[in-house]
């Protein structure tokens, strides 16, 4: 994508750019790229009516809603070119699947409605079978009854099974089921960063032989649908990482390990400023210089490929020669204990220990609090497996296995907490608890 000609296309077709660039006593004649202003959704998307967002002044045929990570909704318009583009990142995570050659049923488990998620995934999906895979897709949304019974009903008739969805609540159909080898189950997941033992546990449950091929998690967001997509080298290399956290932060600067997927640089223009990512695209809204908060980076693959086989690692997975993008999410999702940011994947990675995976759902939320002497104490309130009652000893093993991978993955925990205020508080709650893990819900990992 050449920036500028985008830039020059927005300035000139967009109302609400125009205003913007006048604001700034910017000219829709300036040729670097670099200078532009920062768009935002506070100083940009909601200052301004929908339709001056928009190419002419005309929203798109179609419009989703994100409540995004405050709650706020958005409208964000969609046109079928959008899903056109975008589907060519759904193309390549079917490709690993071998889609193109097996009848493959594709089952939607994203909230359907006017939510972001579930209707633009059909879309994409549908565009991939009019390109020629033999994809045939069902839609029970988030309805976890409704994927149980369908699935088994429709499995017989194709070669595999792909469910797309949020990776716990996936997680939690997987567990809620049985025989799912029987459908050579895939999966692609999509709204949260999870660990490797995630995967290599998950792919243990449903049957799938080799994670790195089997589930795939696509890097997307409501203002502008996919940005970028795992591949099998991706992955590849993000488990290598996984078990050399000392490369992972040489590499990332971060005790946390991102998701790391690859995009396409003639689609979307990447930029990094002061550690999150900016992007520019053309949407249903055009984004120029877009800081959506993320934190994360880029990286050539060249200069991966290099820090890999640096340090003694060889890529099996051949493929696209892409660029990658990192992501963590967003900092406010962390919580601060002692000076310390504690961040849910570090969480996340004990409670998916063989010793306590099988006790535990994996949701959890996480808070620092203080007790009765006004002491800060982190507190980690964890979901047990449907139908168990907290057996003697769970408690202990969820708190230990915690506290070893904090202080394997997390430099500052080790070094700011205090010894003896480093093991956390564990509260074990059954499923489904209305007050912390409420059906349904986009679960909330930090309080």
């Amino acid at each position: 994508m050449d920036p500028v000609e985008l830039f020059r296309d927005v300035a000139a077709s967009v109302p609400a750019y125009r205003a913007f660039l006048a604001e700034h006593g910017i000219s829709a004649d300036e040729d670097d790229f670099s200078r532009l202003p920062m768009t935002t959704k506070d100083n940009y998307t909601r200052r301004h009516p929908l339709p001056d967002l928009c190419r002419g002044g005309v929203i798109g045929d179609m419009i989703a809603v994100s409540s995004g990570s405050t709650g706020v909704p958005s409208f964000w318009p969609r046109s079928a070119r959008d899903e056109q583009v975008i589907a060519a990142r759904f193309a390549e995570v079917f490709d690993a699947f071998e889609a193109r050659s097996r009848r493959t049923l594709a089952v939607v488990c994203f909230a359907l409605g006017t939510w972001v998620g579930g209707l633009f995934t059909l879309a994409c999906l549908r565009h991939l079978a009019e390109r020629g895979y033999p994809v045939t897709c069902v839609a029970p949304g988030s309805d976890k009854r409704e994927i149980l019974r369908v699935v088994p009903e429709l499995g017989p008739h194709f070669d595999q099974v792909v469910l797309l969805g949020y990776p716990p609540f996936l997680k939690d159909v997987i567990d809620s089921g049985a025989g799912w080898e029987r459908w050579d189950l895939k999966l692609v997941t999509a709204g949260e960063v999870f660990s490797e033992e995630w995967r290599t546990l998950v792919a243990g449950r449903a049957g799938i032989a080799d994670p790195v091929s089997g589930i795939a998690s696509l890097y997307g967001t409501a203002d502008a649908g996919v940005l970028g997509n795992e591949t099998p080298l991706s992955v590849e290399i993000r488990r290598f990482l996984a078990s050399r956290p000392d490369l992972a932060r040489e590499l990332f600067g971060s005790s946390r390990l991102p998701t790391l997927v690859q995009y396409d640089p003639d689609v979307r223009y990447f930029e990094e400023h002061e550690g999150t990512l900016l992007f520019s695209g053309d949407n249903g809204i055009p984004l120029v210089r877009y800081h959506i908060a993320d934190e994360g980076g880029l990286l050539t693959h060249e200069r991966l490929l290099s820090f890999v086989r640096g340090h003694g690692f060889e890529p099996s997975r051949g493929g696209t020669t892409m660029p990658f993008v990192y992501v963590f999410g967003r900092s406010h999702f962390t919580v601060s204990f002692y000076g310390a940011n504690v961040y849910p994947e570090n969480i996340a990675v004990g409670l998916e220990q063989p010793e306590v995976s099988a006790s535990v759902t994996g949701k959890f939320v996480l808070e620092a609090v203080e007790d009765a002497g006004l002491d800060r104490r982190l507190t980690v309130t964890v979901e047990l497996r449907p139908g168990l009652d907290p057996e003697p000893g769970i408690r202990e093993a969820v708190g230990a296995s915690i506290l070893r991978q904090l202080l394997r993955l997390n430099s500052e925990y080790a070094a700011y907490v205090p010894e003896h205020r480093r093991p956390p508080d564990i509260v074990l709650r059954p499923a489904g608890d209305p007050e912390y893990f409420p059906p349904g819900a986009k679960h909330r990992y930090t309080r």
